[in-house]
Protein backbone atom coordinates (compact mmCIF):
# COMPACT_ATOMS: atom_id res chain seq x y z
CA UNK A 1 0.00 0.00 0.00
CA UNK A 2 1.31 3.48 -0.92
CA UNK A 3 1.37 6.28 1.19
CA UNK A 4 0.08 10.02 1.27
CA UNK A 5 1.02 13.23 2.13
CA UNK A 6 -1.03 15.35 3.89
CA UNK A 7 -0.36 19.30 4.13
CA UNK A 8 -2.33 20.73 7.20
CA UNK A 9 -4.77 23.79 5.82
CA UNK A 10 -4.02 25.40 9.42
CA UNK A 11 -3.61 24.87 13.09
CA UNK A 12 -5.28 24.42 16.47
CA UNK A 13 -4.78 27.73 19.06
CA UNK A 14 -5.76 26.92 22.55
CA UNK A 15 -5.35 27.41 25.79
CA UNK A 16 -4.77 23.90 26.38
CA UNK A 17 -0.71 23.47 26.12
CA UNK A 18 -0.40 19.90 28.03
CA UNK A 19 -1.61 17.15 26.04
CA UNK A 20 -1.91 15.49 30.37
CA UNK A 21 -4.19 18.40 30.55
CA UNK A 22 -6.79 17.83 27.94
CA UNK A 23 -10.06 16.88 28.57
CA UNK A 24 -10.59 13.35 26.16
CA UNK A 25 -13.59 14.57 24.39
CA UNK A 26 -14.58 18.37 24.11
CA UNK A 27 -18.02 18.19 25.65
CA UNK A 28 -15.76 16.92 29.04
CA UNK A 29 -14.66 20.97 29.64
CA UNK A 30 -12.87 21.90 27.16
CA UNK A 31 -12.04 25.61 26.16
CA UNK A 32 -12.98 27.58 23.66
CA UNK A 33 -10.10 27.27 20.76
CA UNK A 34 -9.58 29.33 17.52
CA UNK A 35 -8.80 27.26 14.11
CA UNK A 36 -6.47 28.95 12.08
CA UNK A 37 -6.00 29.14 8.43
CA UNK A 38 -3.20 29.31 6.67
CA UNK A 39 -3.22 32.26 4.53
CA UNK A 40 -3.30 30.57 0.96
CA UNK A 41 -6.28 28.60 2.35
CA UNK A 42 -8.24 31.80 3.65
CA UNK A 43 -10.69 31.62 0.46
CA UNK A 44 -11.61 28.00 1.71
CA UNK A 45 -12.87 29.38 5.06
CA UNK A 46 -15.26 31.50 2.78
CA UNK A 47 -18.68 30.86 3.90
CA UNK A 48 -17.79 29.24 7.72
CA UNK A 49 -20.53 31.30 9.68
CA UNK A 50 -20.77 31.75 13.53
CA UNK A 51 -23.68 29.64 15.19
CA UNK A 52 -23.14 26.83 12.63
CA UNK A 53 -21.64 23.62 13.21
CA UNK A 54 -18.58 22.09 11.53
CA UNK A 55 -15.97 19.14 11.84
CA UNK A 56 -12.36 19.91 12.28
CA UNK A 57 -9.83 16.57 11.08
CA UNK A 58 -6.57 17.35 12.85
CA UNK A 59 -3.75 15.04 13.16
CA UNK A 60 -2.09 14.31 17.00
CA UNK A 61 0.81 14.90 16.74
CA UNK A 62 1.54 13.64 19.93
CA UNK A 63 0.06 10.57 19.89
CA UNK A 64 1.77 7.27 19.75
CA UNK A 65 1.46 5.57 16.42
CA UNK A 66 2.41 1.68 17.25
CA UNK A 67 -0.76 1.14 19.68
CA UNK A 68 -3.26 -0.97 18.19
CA UNK A 69 -5.65 -1.64 21.28
CA UNK A 70 -5.96 -0.03 24.52
CA UNK A 71 -8.46 -0.11 27.60
CA UNK A 72 -10.87 2.42 26.94
CA UNK A 73 -10.25 5.84 28.99
CA UNK A 74 -7.37 4.21 30.23
CA UNK A 75 -9.90 1.90 32.67
CA UNK A 76 -8.01 -1.02 32.96
CA UNK A 77 -11.41 -2.49 34.38
CA UNK A 78 -12.46 -2.25 30.79
CA UNK A 79 -11.25 -4.85 28.23
CA UNK A 80 -8.62 -4.18 25.65
CA UNK A 81 -10.30 -3.43 22.34
CA UNK A 82 -8.65 -2.32 19.24
CA UNK A 83 -8.44 1.51 18.27
CA UNK A 84 -10.88 1.44 15.49
CA UNK A 85 -13.46 0.30 18.26
CA UNK A 86 -12.30 3.70 20.72
CA UNK A 87 -11.60 7.40 19.92
CA UNK A 88 -8.47 6.65 21.59
CA UNK A 89 -5.71 9.15 19.95
CA UNK A 90 -3.27 6.88 19.91
CA UNK A 91 -3.61 4.71 16.53
CA UNK A 92 -1.82 4.14 13.71
CA UNK A 93 -2.87 7.49 12.12
CA UNK A 94 -3.91 9.68 14.83
CA UNK A 95 -7.01 11.91 12.97
CA UNK A 96 -8.40 13.47 15.46
CA UNK A 97 -12.09 14.43 14.66
CA UNK A 98 -13.70 17.27 16.60
CA UNK A 99 -17.34 18.29 16.61
CA UNK A 100 -17.95 22.24 17.33
CA UNK A 101 -20.26 25.32 17.09
CA UNK A 102 -18.20 28.17 15.25
CA UNK A 103 -18.46 31.42 16.87
CA UNK A 104 -17.24 33.79 14.97
CA UNK A 105 -14.98 33.98 11.61
CA UNK A 106 -12.08 36.84 12.04
CA UNK A 107 -10.48 36.78 8.64
CA UNK A 108 -8.20 33.36 8.59
CA UNK A 109 -9.28 33.18 11.89
CA UNK A 110 -12.28 30.65 13.18
CA UNK A 111 -13.33 30.90 16.81
CA UNK A 112 -14.66 27.17 18.26
CA UNK A 113 -16.23 25.80 21.11
CA UNK A 114 -15.19 23.36 23.53
CA UNK A 115 -12.22 21.78 21.72
CA UNK A 116 -10.03 18.95 23.35
CA UNK A 117 -6.99 19.61 20.58
CA UNK A 118 -3.88 21.28 22.01
CA UNK A 119 -2.35 24.25 21.12
CA UNK A 120 -0.26 23.34 17.47
CA UNK A 121 -2.53 20.66 16.65
CA UNK A 122 -2.41 20.72 13.15
CA UNK A 123 -5.82 21.12 11.40
CA UNK A 124 -6.09 18.83 8.17
CA UNK A 125 -9.48 19.71 7.08
CA UNK A 126 -12.91 21.54 8.03
CA UNK A 127 -16.31 19.92 6.86
CA UNK A 128 -19.59 21.45 7.61
CA UNK A 129 -22.02 18.98 9.67
CA UNK A 130 -24.89 18.30 7.37
CA UNK A 131 -28.34 17.30 8.82
CA UNK A 132 -28.98 14.20 10.13
CA UNK A 133 -28.01 10.49 9.34
CA UNK A 134 -30.45 9.24 7.10
CA UNK A 135 -32.20 6.27 8.91
CA UNK A 136 -32.37 2.31 7.37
Amino acid sequence: MDGYEVQPVGWIESPLTDLADAPRQGDEGAPDAWVIVRSEFAAAAQGLEPNTEIIVLTWLHLAQRDVLAVHPRDDPARPLTGVFATRSSDRPNPIGLHRVRVLAVEGCRVHIGACEAVDGTPVLDVKPVLGPAPSR
